[in-house]
């Protein structure tokens, strides 16, 4: 009894912490989003170079999180996340500095050589960034298959996702404060607001161009305040994770046998990982359906900041902030269902629930496509965040499913194998949506919610595929 109670403070404990220690990644992840708007004000860049630099990131993330994903099956969890967050910690402190090294490498404070010098240095410190965010995810995936049970693993793992999206959330009300309160007050100059209207391609009186000068610089504390919040979670990390219930004096997991536990050589792990992940198909249909997944999830946490903010229904930065983070708040209570509703109503049949969800997110996007010109901004915040709970059952279930199926001993490879084809969206929702927002403007964005739910339709039927396979890949002695 003493034993099961310890086991569950440690589960619980275990949890908890990763979950907050992961949000807190997003806080120094997701403010770039919010410093887009701001820095094509201020500097005239493009959504075009945008879209590049997002491009870049996202799949240098994917690389990141693949590679991690072999780290982690055989590193301890604990120190892996506090080294990535102290990295992502570093080079934010660095980023709100971007102009001032632009200068000093080029001696001057605008011009096309200033600006391209901004670019390239914004772009290697982001690309640096999401290098070091790979250490988030593989770890905390690790530690989760080896404190939760199998048939608890989608209840407990959804609850566990919900830290992506209060990261998220939180660090999207929060940036969204900085850009419309910090900064200085520079609407009274003339030059300055000229100088934003012609970056944004407005007239002077726009509200865009107006809200842009009385924040002159605010981008900068949208990087630096994160940080500070990111040093509290290094600390958390190191202070409360452990790696395995064995590590704090505990049994491990019952029913959970490999092939690994008879042999732990290096030899045993490669071709464990060779022949039950790399050549599995099943984490290979799951890792395409997860492109469909973050395609529509990327298209609105990434553009959808700057979208609120300059498209017809103009929003202040707040406002703007505050609709991303109902989105993410709808994906937190889905996420929370769909994990509940898997275990307790498909018995642990996560890719049944994706499946559904994926259809019931197209058919939200189709709503909204088809609501008339001057409907209530309020039904469609309604109908975007309830696009935003179906979608984030999906983002939080396949890497159950890909977890269960190559067990805890390679779990967090193939989550890495998802990681890294999920942000091959990036190549659509990056440079794609730049591209094609610079050439086509409004008629784009109009059609945009119809593009994604055909793009959340082919993915629901990708995942429909694995409709009847096994519960998981364990060795179960015959009863």
């Amino acid at each position: 009894m003493q034993t099961k109670k310890s086991f569950k403070y440690w589960q619980w404990r275990v949890i908890i912490c990763s979950m907050v220690g992961y949000s807190i990644f997003y806080f120094v992840r997701k403010n770039f989003s919010f410093a887009m708007p701001v820095l094509g004000a201020e500097y005239g860049i493009t959504d075009t170079n945008f879209g590049i630099i997002l491009t870049l990131v996202g799949i240098i993330y994917g690389i990141s999180k693949f590679v991690n994903g072999f780290i982690a099956d055989r590193s301890n969890p604990r120190w892996h996340l506090a080294l990535g967050l102290t990295a992502c910690v570093i080079l934010n402190l660095v980023f709100g500095l971007s102009a001032d090294l632009s200068h000093a490498i080029t001696g001057q404070d605008a011009g096309p050589d200033f600006i391209n010098a901004m670019v390239a240095i914004m772009a290697v410190l982001l690309i640096l960034n999401n290098v070091f965010q790979g250490c988030g995810f593989a770890p905390c995936n690790h530690l989760m298959v080896h404190w939760v049970p199998p048939k608890e693993l989608a209840t407990k793992m959804s609850i566990w996702n919900t830290g992506h999206s209060i990261g998220a959330g939180l660090a999207a009300v929060l940036c969204g404060w900085i850009i419309g309160h910090l900064g200085t007050n520079l609407s009274a100059d003339s030059s300055v607001v000229a100088k934003i209207a012609d970056n944004l391609g407005k007239e002077i009186s726009d509200p865009a161009v107006l809200t842009s000068a009385g924040h002159v610089g605010a981008w900068q504390w949208c990087f630096w305040i994160p940080a500070f919040i990111g040093v509290l979670g290094i600390i958390l990390i190191v202070a409360t994770l452990r790696d395995t219930p064995s590590s704090v004096g505990l049994p491990e997991l019952p029913d959970t046998k490999t092939e690994l536990d008879e042999d732990e050589s290096k030899e045993a792990f490669r071709k464990f990982i060779r022949e039950k992940v790399l050549k599995n198909k099943i984490v290979w249909i799951l890792a395409v359906t997860d492109i469909f997944v973050y395609i529509v999830r990327f298209a609105v946490l990434d553009w959808g900041p700057k979208f609120l903010q300059m498209g017809e229904n103009h929003l202040s930065p707040m406002w703007a902030g505050a609709t991303i983070g109902i989105f993410e708040l709808f994906g937190c209570l889905g996420m929370l269902s769909a994990g509940w509703i898997t275990d307790h109503l498909f018995g642990s049949k996560a890719q049944r629930v994706c499946a559904i969800e994926m259809a019931l997110t197209a058919l939200c996007l189709v709503v909204l496509h088809l609501l008339p010109a001057g409907t209530s901004p309020v039904l469609m915040l309604f109908l975007l965040a309830f696009a935003g709970f179906f979608l984030y059952g999906p983002q939080a279930l396949l890497g159950v499913t890909a977890s269960n199926q190559v067990t805890k001993k390679g779990a967090s490879s193939a989550v890495g194998i998802i990681g890294l084809m999920s942000y091959l969206s990036v190549l659509f929702t990056g440079i794609g949506i730049g591209v094609l927002s610079d050439k086509f403007g409004d008629s784009f964005w109009n059609n945009l919610y119809l593009i994604m739910a055909g793009i959340a339709i082919v993915g629901g039927l990708v995942v429909a595929t694995l409709w009847n396979i096994k519960d998981d890949g364990y060795i179960h002695e015959e009863s």
